[in-house]
């Protein structure tokens, strides 16, 4: 029998690549293989708050269901009715030909105003038209960033009263009005998307509990759940 010889490399000679041990490099020295359970990762666990932030439920709303087709439809109205009363508002004060940043006290609809408010009322009241006609999430969703918008644009305005930065003449009633306007809007965009007790044959509900949904729409219509819980 052949003596086993083995070969000792040079002493600046460096191994091969041992890909048995997925090793791709030369280096000096191989460590012995140990079997080990996987690596468990050390990363802090996004919170569920965290996770909805980073992605947004994004259901599609199919307007041939019924539930689907009535909650676009109160998304249309509720876009469409206060783009109107915005653009009303807006054109009201441009007719009036009130200085853009004139502060004298002009008032439209017992809202004081001047040309910049009257620009802006229209340009916001012409998004809302055309969220109004996309209607489904898109529309949802403007109203809710809209009505925020409007909500803290009343806090900020507030704390602009009475100083040489209040460039679009608010005064306490228009204060008022863009607290009511924000709350409008985001009630009507939050409509069977936030809430919950939303009923398991809505859009959102079912994007939100995708497995749940599949169960029930396999289920037998007779024994099935019942459709309408928390």
């Amino acid at each position: 029998m052949a003596a086993h010889t083995s070969r000792t490399p040079a002493p600046h000679e460096s191994y091969a690549p041992h890909a048995a041990y997925g090793c791709h490099q030369p280096h000096e020295h191989y460590a012995p293989y140990m079997a080990h359970e996987p690596y468990e990762s050390h990363a802090p666990q996004r919170s569920h708050l965290v996770r909805r932030l980073l992605h947004p439920v994004n259901a599609r709303l199919d307007e041939h269901l019924p539930s689907d087709h009535k909650l676009s439809k109160i998304y249309r109205v509720g876009a469409g009715l206060t783009g109107l009363l915005l653009v009303v508002f807006g054109v009201l004060g441009l007719v009036h030909r009130i200085g853009f940043f004139d502060t004298g006290g002009d008032t439209v609809l017992a809202l004081n105003t001047n040309g910049a408010l009257s620009v802006l009322s229209i340009c916001i009241g012409g998004l809302l038209f055309v969220g109004a006609l996309i209607g489904g999430t898109f529309a949802s969703t403007l109203n809710i960033v809209l009505g925020l918008l409007f909500i803290a644009s009343g806090f900020v305005n507030l704390a602009l009263l009475d100083t040489g930065l209040n460039f679009l003449a608010f005064k306490i009633p228009n204060v008022l009005f863009s607290f009511v306007v924000g709350v409008m809007l985001m009630w009507f965009g939050m409509y069977g998307r936030v809430g919950s007790a939303l009923p398991h044959d809505n859009p959102y509900w079912r994007a939100r509990h995708p497995e749940q949904a599949a169960r029930e729409r396999r289920a037998p219509r007779g024994g099935g759940p019942v459709l309408h819980g928390g």
